[in-house]
C-alpha cells in the first residue's frame, strides 16, 4: 500500500510527505550555496594559478548572476507549466557541470564560462523553491518552510567558507581544482535524491493538478504582475538586498584577510554571518506575519547597515557584532520580501514560479553589481572603505523603499 493510500482524505498542505518534499529542497539549496561561495575562500591560489586580478575575479563572480538575469524569468516560466519536481533535478544537474567546468579552466574565460553556467541552474532553485513551499504549505508554516529551505543555502555557504581551506584543501592536496570536482559531485548526489523524492505519488498528484490549471500567457502574467505598484517597489528593495549579499557573500573572506587575518581564520570569522544566518531564517520568517512583515524588514535592514559600519573598526569584539547583525540581516531578508511578495494582492501559488522569477531577475541586477562594484573599488582605492560606506548607503535606500511599501493600501 502506498502512502496516498494511507492518507486518502489529506490535502497537500497537511500531507506528511511535505516534510521530506521540503527536505529534497533544503539539500538542492544546500548545494546552491556551497557552490556560490566555493571561490570565496580560494581567491588567492585561483588568482595566482589563473594568472587575472582582483577586478577580474570580480567579473568571474559576477558572471553566474548576469546569466541568472536572463534566464530567471523564463526559469519562473518553465517552473510554472513543467513543475518543481522536473526543473529542480535539472537544476542541480547544471550546478555539478557548473562545479565541474571550474575545476577544469585553464584560464580567465574557461571560469568565467564555468561560473557563468551556474546562471542557468541557480534560478531554477531559487525560483523554484517558493514555489514548492507555496504549493505545500499555508499560513505560518509558509514562513517556516521558507525559513528552513533558506538555512540549506546558509549552511552551504558555512560549509565553503569554514572548511574549504582548513578541511577539503588538505583533503584534496591543496589542489583547488579537485575543490570544485567535490562540490559538483555533491550537487549530482542531489539531483538523485530529488528524482527519488519526485517519485512519490503525492508529488504526481501535485503535478496533474497543475496541469489542470488553466494557463495565462506569460507575456500577460509577467505584465500584470508588473503593474502591481506592491510588486514594483519589492522588485527594487531586491535589487539592494542581492546587491548587499552578493558583495559580502563574494568579498568577505578577503575584506578579512585585508584586516590583518590568515586565510584559515578569515574562513572561520566569515562563516559567523552565515551560523547565525541558519538561526535568523529559522526564527525571523516564521515570526513576519502581515501585521509585523514591514517593522521586522525594517530591523533587517538596519542591521544590514550597522555591519558595514562595524566592519570598519580593528576592535575583534565589534568586527564579530558586525559579523553577527550581517548574519541576522543576511539569514532573513530574502525569506521576509519574498513572502512579501508571494502574498501581495493577485500574486497567488498560481504565479509563485513567475512572480519568483520576476524577483530574482531584477534582484540579481543588484548581485551582479555588487560583486563587480566591491572588486573595482578596491582596485580603485587599494581596500574595502569606499565600498563598505557603499553597502551603507544601498541599506539606507532599502529603508526609503520600504517605507513607500508601508503607505500603499492595503
Amino acid at each position: 500500500m502506498n502512502r496516498e493510500a494511507l492518507f486518502p482524505d489529506v490535502s497537500h498542505e497537511t500531507h506528511p510527505y511535505r516534510w521530506v518534499v521540503l527536505a529534497g529542497v533544503w539539500f538542492a539549496y544546500t548545494c546552491f550555496g556551497m557552490t556560490v561561495a566555493s571561490i570565496a575562500p580560494l581567491v588567492g591560489p585561483i588568482t595566482r594559478d589563473l594568472a587575472i586580478s582582483h577586478s577580474a575575479l570580480g567579473t568571474i563572480l559576477g558572471a553566474w548572476p548576469l546569466v541568472y538575469i536572463a534566464a530567471a524569468a523564463g526559469c519562473g516560466a518553465l517552473t510554472d507549466r513543467m513543475g518543481p519536481r522536473r526543473t529542480l533535478v535539472l537544476a542541480l544537474l547544471i550546478i555539478a557541470a557548473s562545479g565541474a567546468l571550474r575545476g577544469f579552466s585553464e584560464g580567465y574565460l574557461g571560469m568565467f564560462l564555468g561560473v557563468a553556467v551556474f546562471g542557468l541552474g541557480g534560478p531554477l532553485v531559487s525560483i523554484g523553491a517558493p514555489k514548492v513551499v507555496s504549493l505545500w504549505f499555508t499560513g505560518k508554516e509558509r514562513g517556516l518552510a521558507m525559513g528552513i529551505y533558506t538555512t540549506g543555502s546558509s549552511l552551504g555557504l558555512v560549509i565553503a567558507l569554514s572548511a574549504t581551506n582548513s578541511v577539503f584543501m588538505p583533503l584534496m592536496d591543496d589542489n583547488w581544482r579537485y575543490v570544485m570536482f567535490l562540490y559538483a559531485g555533491i550537487a549530482l548526489a542531489a539531483a538523485l535524491v530529488w528524482f527519488a523524492i519526485g517519485r512519490h505519488a503525492t508529488v504526481h498528484a501535485m503535478e496533474r493538478r497543475l496541469a489542470a490549471e488553466p494557463k495565462t500567457p506569460q507575456m500577460e502574467m509577467f505584465a500584470g504582475l508588473i503593474r502591481l505598484p506592491e510588486v514594483r517597489l519589492i522588485l527594487l528593495m531586491s535589487t539592494g538586498t542581492f546587491f548587499f549579499n552578493h558583495a559580502l557573500n563574494n568579498w568577505l573572506p578577503e575584506i578579512l584577510r585585508s584586516g590583518g587575518m590568515d586565510a584559515k581564520s578569515a574562513g572561520f570569522w566569515a562563516a559567523v554571518p552565515t551560523t547565525v544566518g541558519i538561526a535568523a531564517a529559522l526564527l525571523i520568517p516564521r515570526l513576519a506575519v502581515p501585521r509585523y512583515r514591514h517593522s521586522i524588514l525594517a530591523g533587517l535592514f538596519l542591521s544590514a547597515a550597522a555591519a558595514t559600519l562595524l566592519f570598519h573598526v580593528e576592535s575583534r569584539p565589534l568586527l564579530a557584532l558586525g559579523l553577527v547583525c550581517q548574519g541576522i540581516a543576511r539569514g532573513a531578508m530574502t525569506s521576509v520580501t519574498m513572502l512579501c511578495l508571494l502574498e501581495a494582492r493577485n500574486v497567488n501559488s498560481r504565479f509563485a514560479g513567475s512572480a519568483g522569477g520576476l524577483y530574482f531577475t531584477v534582484g540579481e541586477i543588484g548581485g551582479v553589481l555588487g560583486s563587480v562594484t566591491l572588486g573595482a573599488m578596491y582596485d580603485a582605492t587599494g581596500g574595502f572603505a569606499a565600498g563598505l560606506f557603499m553597502l551603507t548607503a544601498v541599506c539606507l535606500m532599502q529603508l526609503y523603499l520600504l517605507q513607500r511599501l508601508r503607505i500603499l493600501p492595503a
